[in-house]
């Protein structure tokens, strides 16, 4: 994140509730363990609105936190057919799991991690729903379960009042080009400048 959009939004900000126990040391855990009370944050309701769908949910998806230099992802079943060469994926076949790069959730703005977090909870949903979350062929701006987990966390940045020039510099990820932010901006309604 660049030092103007923190002067901005300022590293304090944080989520109302949203808590991060950042010394959960590499492994695999439930969800709630390294984000306690994720489940009963309003974001959570507006996610999943059915009470027994939402504890589902946040039952059985599990949280990978790796050694490694990364962001967030969604443990694909088996490896995707074209991903990006020298990219290994944590694979989990049979349960959903959100893998977490360790210096992402050690020192990460809060703002950031909750953003990421429901980024990808809406990626579980999809997926549970029969979507392909790595379509070959598409760019990662024309994937609709993108656009569509962006737009969530999108709407609910807005809510708690963030500006557009953080969610400028959120949506601009190191795996698109330029012009696939400027898309990405104009498909979720956020001003270039």
């Amino acid at each position: 994140m660049s030092s103007a959009v923190k002067k901005v939004v300022g590293e304090e900000v944080d989520p109302p509730g949203f808590r991060i126990d950042r010394e959960v040391p590499v492994g695999r855990y439930p969800i709630l363990r390294p984000f306690p009370g994720l489940d009963r944050l309003a974001t959570a309701r507006r996610l999943v609105p059915e009470r027994a769908a939402r504890a589902r949910l946040f039952a059985e998806t599990e949280v990978e936190l790796v050694a490694q230099d990364l962001w967030m992802y969604v443990s694909p079943r088996e490896t995707p057919k074209g991903s990006r060469r020298g990219w290994a994926p944590v694979i989990s076949p049979t349960t959903d799991c959100i893998v977490i790069g360790e210096g992402h959730l050690r020192t990460s703005a809060p703002l950031m991690l909750f953003m990421d977090i429901y980024h990808e909870l809406c990626h579980v949903l999809q997926r549970r729903d029969g979507a392909d979350l790595w379509p070959p062929g598409l760019s990662y701006v024309e994937r609709w379960t993108e656009v569509e987990a962006y737009r969530f966390v999108v709407n609910e940045a807005r809510a708690l009042g963030v500006p557009d020039v953080y969610l400028r510099e959120y949506l601009r990820v190191e795996w698109i080009s330029d012009a696939e932010h400027r898309t990405l901006l104009r498909e979720l309604g956020v001003p270039e400048s």
